[in-house]
């Protein structure tokens, strides 16, 4: 399928595709940490917005700026910044999320030596009119920055168009999810978290088209038998940044049928409505969509989705994946955990660095984990 093995290409070596990309389109490229990043603004000011996974490689120059405790994708994103990995970039944005990221942005800022720098300052509570008015004036402000920046203007048509590029992003990466959902034998779970990554970092016009014919493939393709006594699991946690984990699951007998992941469900979640102010009808959609734990909408809601899609997909358990110190998803953890208990749904903890540990530990883990389904 060559579709399938062009996307990849790019989610094995994202950082050459970037360098070629920007080198024979000459779009500037602007990396980022989080899926609250406004990619829409980004990309109607001509440029390609880049997510940012962190470093495969030793951190040694960042431990210079940031403490042990730090999570490994905010000290492994600042190495790669400082080592010159990041070279490709014209600039980088942050939001508002957690600690950690916020003081990122600080030594980012001073440090890094990239042409421009955009702090995004959302709402945290996200259920009020004002934090609805104050979202909308900080992305028009946002759009204000980045024309600045990248000296271009942000047009109502741009961004129109913009819209309706990432509702079909969106709208295939559902379908293509739903699809491995009904059979996990049509697409591999990594596979799929390839195209996910994909499409976080791949020029927007070529990915829409791709994942469009990735998607046609899937559902016209002879569907393979259903495999017997496989468990269907569901992911939830933050950045996943491992294939292996998909891998190793299907091999100790479960399949990730679906998950809460900001680089997976939470970045495909939403359809923008493409009518009336576009700026509006971005951050309608941040207001309305599922919270992580950065965002606060109510006590109950992250909990009650989490068991809905339990259900909705059929799933036996749930992996809770966590990058090492992140106190934001530890937190939440305790109450989400209730929630799975009093539902009667065993779920199993894995706190990872951006380095997994042995392959065999983790197959152990899940195994064990898989038995008791």
């Amino acid at each position: 399928m060559d579709e399938l093995q062009k996307i990849k290409a790019v989610a094995d070596d994202p950082y050459a595709y970037a360098a070629l990309m920007k080198k024979r389109e000459n779009k500037p490229v602007v990396g980022f940490f989080c899926t609250y990043t406004p990619e829409e603004l980004i990309y109607a000011a001509g440029a390609v917005p880049f997510r940012l996974f962190g470093t495969k490689k030793d951190i040694l120059l960042a431990d210079a700026h940031l403490q042990s405790y730090c999570c490994s994708l905010v000290r492994g994103g600042l190495e790669d910044a400082l080592n010159g990995s990041l070279s490709f970039l014209d600039g980088a944005v942050f939001p508002h999320t957690c600690d950690s990221i916020q003081r990122l942005s600080d030594i980012w800022r001073l440090n890094a030596g990239f042409p421009f720098h955009i702090d995004v300052v959302l709402p945290v509570i996200l259920h009020t009119q004002t934090a609805r008015a104050y979202m909308i004036e900080v992305l028009r402000e946002f759009k204000t920055d980045l024309e600045s920046a990248l000296d271009v203007e942000i047009s109502n048509e741009k961004l129109g168009r913009a819209i309706e590029v990432y509702n079909r992003i969106r709208k295939h990466l559902k379908k293509i999810s739903l699809i491995r959902s009904r059979n996990p034998q049509t697409i591999s779970g990594a596979d799929l978290f390839a195209v996910i990554k994909a499409a976080m970092v791949m020029d927007r016009d070529q990915i829409a088209e791709l994942l469009c014919s990735l998607e046609k493939k899937l559902e016209n393709r002879p569907q393979p038998e259903k495999a017997e006594g496989g468990k269907r699991i569901i992911l939830s946690g933050g950045v996943c940044s491992h294939s292996d984990i998909y891998t190793l699951l299907a091999e100790s007998g479960a399949e990730v049928v679906w998950d809460d992941l900001c680089t997976g469900s939470r970045y495909f979640e939403g359809e923008i409505e493409n009518i009336g102010d576009p700026v509006e009808a971005i951050a309608d959609r941040y207001l309305t969509r599922m919270v992580c734990p950065s965002k606060h909408r109510d006590i109950t809601s992250r909990g009650e989705n989490l068991v809905n899609l339990v259900k909705t997909h059929g799933a036996a358990g749930v992996v809770f994946l966590f990058l090492k110190f992140c106190d934001p998803h530890a937190f939440d953890y305790p109450y989400l955990k209730k929630y799975l208990d009093e539902a009667g749904v065993p779920s199993l903890l894995l706190e990872l660095e951006q380095q997994p540990p042995p392959s065999g530990q983790l197959k152990t883990r899940f195994e064990t984990f898989v038995d008791m389904l």
